[in-house]
């Protein structure tokens, strides 16, 4: 684990290796790397894990549970894809990759109960050339607790946030444009995790029914972290100022360890962070995340920003639920961009943002995902509903949610999305904005009549 304040001027000085590989670890600087094999870099065994069961689902499913292998850390749930689109600038002639980092649940972890039933568990990478059909990297980081993923769970801290469960949120290349990956980048992964500490279910409810009065959950109390990595492949954890490691916790006023912050409602958990960096003059880091509030236990989206990416200053909620309407039940798991428009060559960024998030129906219960805009980046205004659930029967008519949008060269914006079905069962699939404006389901996989 890397100390956060000895790393925080990374992001001040050249993105080349020499830089990285100039900090070296000291006492008092309390410097421990995870992964010591982060300066390294290899290249991953790639295998289609997920393409045997892709025909199960449905045409515009990308990538699926490796339900082919009950060990894979991803056999039983999949969710939150984040992908990169970018060319590298050593290899003019080298065709555009696409990286996508998701997490996943396998069947060992999601036995133990005590668990809240999410698709977290660990996190996961995988490859494409065209961004529709993946190949999952098998081999992962060495430097984790089990083969093929990016990122595993903490086991080298015993008091770490991330002990039992970890999910991901965002993973940014700051040092480079988004489209072009330069020699010597560094990544910023933003994830988040719980730790075996238990706390009453009834904290978590709100009508918790009398049998319940005593039931414990584990991991429930999720903090945020952050990760650095030169290749996307092997990371090393910062270390944040929480005794956790986390860098992002639960805001409660009667926490010792706690500063008490004005205008800042008291939360349960924090989760799934969404990062939008600005390349300007000064560099600042806002971060989306969500988080369900103590008070009326209502799910929302609260901001924090930075200056440096590591250390944090909250300033409150930014979206909260409706008192009916299609997200009354809550607010959640966003995707923040910066405006943009297509001149027919190149898109060029506008000084407004959109939000896409999941917004909760207490009519059915089922997730959707909707649309917000802000002319700061602070102050949101909400459009309304933008994708719906499948049909009845569809492998993702039970929710659709964690949207993440990416723009392609054509002028064209397609959104990696996480879809639920009977049973539970979830998978990532994919859809385009059409030229009316709306998105629709995008065919990925081949098919004949």
């Amino acid at each position: 684990m890397i100390n956060g304040k000895t790393i925080a001027t990374i992001l001040a000085v050249s993105s080349t290796a020499t830089a990285w590989t100039s900090l070296s670890p000291t006492n008092n600087n309390k410097i421990n790397i995870h992964n010591n094999n982060i300066l390294q870099s290899r290249r991953p065994v790639i295998s289609a894990r997920n393409a045997a069961t892709r025909h199960l689902y449905g045409s515009n499913i990308v990538l699926g549970p490796s339900e082919d292998d009950r060990a894979a850390f991803d056999s039983l749930k999949v969710g939150s894809a984040k992908v990169h689109r970018y060319s590298v600038d050593t290899d003019p002639d080298s065709n555009t990759e696409y990286v996508m980092w998701y997490h996943g649940r396998c069947h060992e972890l999601d036995a133990d109960k005590s668990l809240p039933p999410l698709s977290t568990g660990r996190i996961g990478r995988a490859t494409s050339k065209n961004g529709l059909h993946w190949k999952k990297d098998t081999e992962g980081n060495d430097s984790e607790d089990i083969e093929g993923v990016s990122l595993g769970l903490n086991k080298e801290s015993w008091w770490g946030f991330d002990t039992e469960h970890c999910g991901l949120g965002s993973v940014l290349l700051p040092m480079s444009t988004p489209a072009v990956m330069m020699e010597g980048g560094i990544y910023l992964k933003y994830f988040f995790g719980g730790s075996g500490q238990e706390c009453p279910i009834v904290n978590y409810l709100e009508d918790p029914p009398e049998s319940m009065a005593d039931a414990k959950i584990k991991g429930m109390k999720m903090r945020i972290g952050v990760a650095v990595s030169q290749d996307g492949i092997s990371w090393g954890r910062v270390e944040g100022d929480d005794p956790t490691g986390a860098c992002i916790v639960p805001y409660d006023p009667n926490d010792p360890t706690q500063d008490v912050l004005e205008g800042i409602e008291e939360e349960l958990y924090v989760g799934w962070p969404e990062v939008v960096v600005s390349l300007g003059a000064e560099r600042a880091f806002s971060m989306y995340y969500s988080t369900m509030l103590k008070e009326g236990k209502q799910k929302a989206i609260a901001r924090a920003e930075s200056t440096d990416g590591f250390r944090w200053t909250k300033t409150g909620v930014c979206l909260r639920p409706d008192a009916d309407g299609m997200d009354a039940g809550g607010c959640a798991r966003c995707c923040v961009l910066r405006d943009a428009e297509f001149d027919g060559q190149n898109w060029k960024e506008l000084d407004s943002f959109t939000m896409y998030y999941e917004g909760v129906s207490k009519q059915d219960n089922k997730h959707r995902i909707m649309k917000a805009t802000s002319a700061n980046g602070k102050d949101f205004t909400k459009v309304g509903l933008v994708f719906d659930i499948g049909a009845d029967g569809e492998w993702d008519c039970e929710g659709v949610g964690s949207p993440d949008i990416i723009r392609l060269d054509d002028g064209s914006l397609r959104m990696y999305y996480t879809g639920q079905g009977k049973g539970g069962a979830t998978a990532i699939g994919i859809a385009a904005l059409s030229e009316s404006n709306e998105w629709v389901r995008e065919q990925a996989a081949l098919t004949f009549a």
